[in-house]
Parts: C-alpha cells; structure tokens; sequence
C-alpha cells in the first residue's frame, strides 16, 4: 500500500514537472553564456559608452541566442524610465474620449510605451491635484489630459509636474500643448448649414457651463448668426445626455420662436429629436436639427442626425505624436489642426 502511494505521487510529480512551462531565461544566464558579469549586461542594455565593441557584441549574440526579453521594471531600476504614459480624463464613458484613449494606447505601445489610464471621480481642484500626483507616482513619462473643464487647466498651471503634458481641448490663452479640432469652425458651418437651408431662427442647446468644448461651439454658433445679420436666441444649457435632451424636446416644444436647433452634441440632439416626437413635432418637416461630434448611432437613429464629423482616434494618434516629440525634445510635429466636417443626413431640411 505503503509503495502504490509513493508511486502515485511520484508519478505525479513528474506530470507536474513535465507541464510547468519553461523558465524564461535572465539577465544572469545571458551573462554566462556571454562569459560577462551581470552588470556589463545591464550595461549594454543601456547603451553605456564604456563598453568595448567586442564585448557588446557578445552581450547581444547572447540575447538573441536566449531570446531575452528585459524586464520592463527591472530596466527602470536602473533608468528610472518606465516608459509609461498617463491619460488623465473626466469624460467616462463617451464615445470621443474612449476612442482617442483607444487610439493612443495603439500608438504608444506601437511606440514601446504602455499606457495608464485615470479617471477623475470629479473635477474639484482636490480630486486633479490628487489624481496627477497619483500618475506622477507612478512614474510616467508624460500625461494626456482629456479633461475639458477650465478649471482642470487652472489647477494643471499651478503645480508643479516636472513632466510634458499635452491637452486634446482648447481653451483661450491656454499654453498647454494642444492637438483639438477646431471646435469654432464645426459649430459655424453647423448653424450655416442651417442658415443655407433658409432657417432665420435658430436655438442652441448648449454644453453645460465651463466646458471648453461648450463655450467653443456657442462661439461658433454665435459667429454663424452674427455673419447672417440674424438675431440670436437665448440658448438653453444641457448636460451632453439624450435625457437632458428628451426633456428639453418636451419643454420647448410649446415654443413658437424658432424652426431648427444646433445641438452642441449628438446625445443630446438624439434625445432632443425623441422628445420633438412625443410632443407631436416631427424631424425635420416642423424642426431642423443638427448634432455635433458624429458618433456611431448618428447615423442609425430616425431620422439619421445631421452631424459634424470628429476624428477621435486621429486625435489620440496626434496627441501622442506631440508627447513624444516633447520627450524626445525634438520639434513639435508640424501638422494642421484637424479639420470638422458637416456630415449631412435626413434631420435637416429647408424651412417651409
């Protein structure tokens, strides 16, 4: 009985041992079989100058012969460099945002960079301090903000990073590296588009206060009418969701002052649409509208939404080209600022 149970567990342990995946080879074995000390490796990793020729290529024939992958935080021991950058953002969950952090962890591993991600619970200058020194901690190299509030900016001016950081959002006199679509061009040839339609009255519903992107497309709204010798309407403040939207559709419905809307997003010029509809106004016979930023549904709702076209993954591919160039101290990359396009569907139409 006694020798069955020694066999069983003999035999088991040579299964184990036979299915344990093979050990990756070390620093320590691409030194033996260089005939070098573990340190010339780390030096010849490195790109020390003292190292004679013979002996890199020693090193090197060495690692291609084990297949040696350096440890990424063994190496930052040594360079302090993680190659890591932080996206700092406080736009969870939209589209826009989450396709340029998708473009630029591309980029950047494309690059040899990894990528973290932080999100911001909240905008208060608490929560951003807090938040960057997190990402400073952690050792990244350079950070990208996606935080479109003024107030983000103002907190960012005032500490002291140490790092290159570059914004996906304009904001005036803003000296921050920058790589935005020009937000006032998309929502002027919006409303023009509007106004070439024949339509002489028309409302904005806006983005909530001290949003740069907000304040943007009023500007260019504004620049729209102001060219058309038209008169303005009071516009109305929204919070970027379709249900802000359905409620501001049901609310103004009763209004008689107007025959088409720029939404200053999507969300909201499809919830806007929803609730034309169940207040009896039917898009765009009754009520133009046009959104802003082009996402994916846009083109699937009913009607299909009138939109300006942004590029988001575009912006995350600029936005970590300008970074590197930063850390690279080389000359930022010479590239136009995106250009919005006006995408036109089936909720606009010309004024009856």
């Amino acid at each position: 009985m006694t020798v069955r149970i020694a066999e069983t567990v003999k035999d088991e342990t040579a299964v184990a041992n036979a299915t344990e995946r093979p050990r990756m080879p070390s620093i320590r074995d691409v030194a033996r079989l260089a005939v070098v000390s573990h340190q010339t490796v780390s030096r010849v990793l490195n790109g020390h100058p003292s190292i004679r020729e013979e002996t890199k290529q020693r090193v090197l024939d060495a690692i291609r012969q084990l297949d040696y992958r350096p440890n990424q935080a063994a190496r930052a021991l040594v360079t302090s460099k993680l190659n890591l950058i932080g996206v700092l953002s406080a736009t969870v969950g939209e589209f826009g945002p989450t396709a340029s952090i998708a473009a630029i962890e591309e980029a950047a591993r494309a690059e040899g960079f990894s990528v973290t991600t932080l999100n911001l619970p909240d905008t208060s200058a608490e929560a951003i301090g807090a938040a960057v020194r997190q990402l400073l901690r952690e050792q990244v190299d350079g950070i990208v903000v996606l935080a479109p509030q003024v107030r983000v900016f103002h907190v960012l001016r005032g500490m002291a990073i140490g790092v290159p950081f570059v914004s996906l959002q304009t904001s005036s006199g803003e000296a921050t590296a920058h790589v935005a679509p020009d937000q006032l061009e998309g929502a002027r040839i919006a409303t023009q588009h509007l106004v070439d339609l024949g339509h002489t009255d028309i409302l904005h519903l806006a983005g909530p206060q001290d949003w740069i992107e907000a304040d943007s497309r009023m500007r260019g709204y504004l620049q729209a009418l102001r060219d058309a010798d038209l008169p303005t309407i009071p516009p109305i403040r929204g919070d970027w969701t379709a249900d802000f939207g359905h409620y501001a559709g049901m609310e103004i419905a009763r209004r008689q002052d107007f025959t088409a809307v720029f939404a200053a997003n999507d969300l909201m010029a499809i919830g806007l649409m929803h609730g034309f509809r169940d207040a009896g106004l039917d898009v765009p016979r009754d009520v133009s509208v046009v959104g802003f930023d082009d996402i994916p549904v846009a083109a699937h709702v009913w009607p299909p939404l009138t939109t300006v076209h942004i590029d988001f993954a575009d912006l995350g591919r600029r936005a970590i080209a300008s970074l590197l160039a930063a850390l690279r101290e080389e000359p930022a990359p010479k590239e136009e600022r995106p250009a919005p396009a006006l995408v036109v569907r089936s909720s606009t139409h010309a004024r009856r």
